[in-house]
C-alpha cells in the first residue's frame, strides 16, 4: 500500500468504478471528478500524484483542461479517449500530456503506463547514469556503453538518445524531438528524424529490425523503454 493519490476526471460512471477498483487493488488512493471544472479545483485545493484525464468531458473538452492544468500542474497526466486518431493523440502529447490511452484498454497496460509516469517525476530525469540490461548512459562523462563497451556516437546521436531516455515511458512527438534537437525550421523534416532512430538503433539494440528500447509509436512518434 502507497499513500500516492490519482485524480480520475472522467463523467462515465462505469469507467470511474472500473478505475477505482483496479487503482485501488494497486494500492493508489482515488479521488475522482466528472467534469472538467470539477477536476481543476479538486487538483487545486489536492493536488494528486497523477491525473487520469478523459477528453470527453460534458463542460469542456479534455484538451483544454490540459492546458489549464499545465499551466501550473507539473506531476504526470495521461489522457483517457475513445479517439484513437492521431491528430488528437498528438496534439495531447504535446500540450503537455505524459501519456494517452485510447479506450477500451487493459488495465494491466494503465497501471504499468502509471508506474512509468510516477516514476520519472520521481527524478529520474535527475539521474546521472540511466541504464538497462545492456544499455548504460552516463550523462555526467557522455558516455554511452553498451554491455560494458564504448560506443561512439555523433553529438546529434547523442542528443537524441539522452532527450529520449530522460523521457523514459512517455511518448514524444515527431514535431517534439525535431524541434528540440534541430529547431523549429525543421518540425515537418520527419525524415531526419527517421535516418538517426535508425541509427542509434544499429548502434544500441540487440536486434534493430525489433527494437526493444525505442518503441515507435506509429503516426506520431518514438518511445524509450527503460526494461531491466
Amino acid at each position: 500500500m502507497n499513500d500516492q493519490t490519482v485524480l480520475v476526471i472522467d463523467d462515465e460512471a462505469q469507467i470511474r468504478k472500473l478505475l477505482e477498483i483496479t487503482l485501488e487493488s494497486n494500492g493508489f488512493k482515488v479521488t475522482h471528478a466528472t467534469t472538467g471544472k470539477e477536476g481543476l479545483i479538486i487538483a487545486a485545493n489536492h493536488p494528486p500524484d497523477l491525473i487520469l484525464l478523459d477528453i470527453g468531458l460534458p463542460d469542456q473538452n479534455g484538451q483544454e483542461i490540459l492546458k489549464q492544468l499545465r499551466e501550473w500542474y507539473t506531476k504526470p497526466i495521461i489522457m483517457l479517449s475513445v479517439q484513437s486518431d492521431e491528430e488528437n493523440i498528438v496534439k495531447a502529447l504535446d500540450n503537455g500530456a505524459n501519456d494517452y490511452l485510447v479506450k477500451p484498454f487493459r488495465t494491466g497496460e494503465l497501471i504499468a503506463r502509471i508506474k512509468t509516469a510516477l516514476r520519472n517525476s520521481e527524478g529520474l530525469i535527475d539521474q546521472v547514469v540511466i541504464k538497462n540490461k545492456q544499455l548504460q548512459i552516463d550523462l555526467a562523462a557522455r558516455v554511452v556503453k553498451i554491455n560494458d563497451e564504448i560506443i561512439k556516437l555523433t553529438s546529434t546521436e547523442y542528443d537524441l538518445l539522452t532527450l529520449l531516455a530522460k523521457n523514459e515511458g512517455k511518448v514524444l512527438t515527431h514535431q517534439f524531438l525535431l524541434r528540440q534537437i534541430w529547431g523549429p525550421g525543421y518540425v515537418e523534416q520527419t525524415q531526419y528524424l527517421r535516418v538517426f532512430i535508425a541509427q542509434l538503433r544499429k548502434k544500441i539494440e540487440i536486434d534493430p529490425n525489433l527494437p526493444e528500447i525505442i518503441l515507435t509509436e506509429s503516426g506520431i512518434g518514438y518511445r524509450f523503454v527503460l526494461t531491466v
